[in-house]
């Protein structure tokens, strides 16, 4: 029943590993540190679920992966949704970033094997020229920024990747300044490595 809904997503999105610049899990490779753990934020400008209004809303999950993302173990997942949604817009994120839905959540919840968690909590998130933050109440403090190129007014873009959350919009290559998470018994310091950022526009 839920392939059958209307929804659409669009926005700004951001993450940040633990593999070192640049990930090689967007080429379907091992991560550099043998495992990936990864937390990603998007923040909805404009949305909809059927006829539920989502613009404005924030949300993020954190994903633990034992090996490679696609050929090795399953993964564990957290899902956090902000808590400014009202219960029918946190029914409709739910259904979306669980991936019942369908679209490209569908596909990545084919590889969870295990869902730590939901939380609807506090979610800041910040854009501001090639920088990101987001902060979770008590659990993620994410800044990522943007690396310099030969042109500094250009963005880095890794061109035609064969996996991105994002696509079809090529991911902009970034670092971490912080990248600390505690939750679900998951705790690290992953400031300084791998980041992405780019627009996003998701649909079934």
């Amino acid at each position: 029943m839920h392939q059958q809904q209307q929804w659409k997503l669009e926005g700004d999105y951001f993450e940040g590993c633990n593999c070192n610049s640049i990930c090689p899990c967007i080429f379907m490779g091992n991560p550099t540190e043998e495992n990936c753990k990864v937390a990603l934020g998007w923040h909805i400008q404009k949305g909809y679920y059927n006829d539920i209004n989502l613009d404005e809303l924030n949300a993020a999950a954190v994903f633990v992966t034992p090996g490679n993302m696609f050929t090795g173990p399953k993964w564990k997942a957290a899902l956090y949704i902000d808590e400014r949604a009202k219960p029918e817009q946190r029914e409709a994120l739910i259904n979306i970033f669980s991936g019942k839905a369908g679209g490209f959540f569908g596909i990545a919840a084919k590889h969870i094997a295990e869902l730590m968690g939901v939380r609807y909590i506090p979610i800041e998130f910040n854009a501001n020229g090639k920088r990101r933050s987001m902060r979770i109440q008590d659990a993620l403090e994410l800044d990522v920024e943007g690396i310099e190129g030969a042109d500094p007014n250009k963005e880095s873009l890794v061109v035609n990747p064969k996996f991105t959350v994002a696509a079809p919009f090529d991911p902009i290559v970034a670092r971490s300044t912080k990248n600390i998470y505690h939750d679900h018994g998951q705790e690290w310091d992953n400031s300084g490595k791998n980041a992405f950022y780019s627009r996003f526009a998701h649909s079934p």
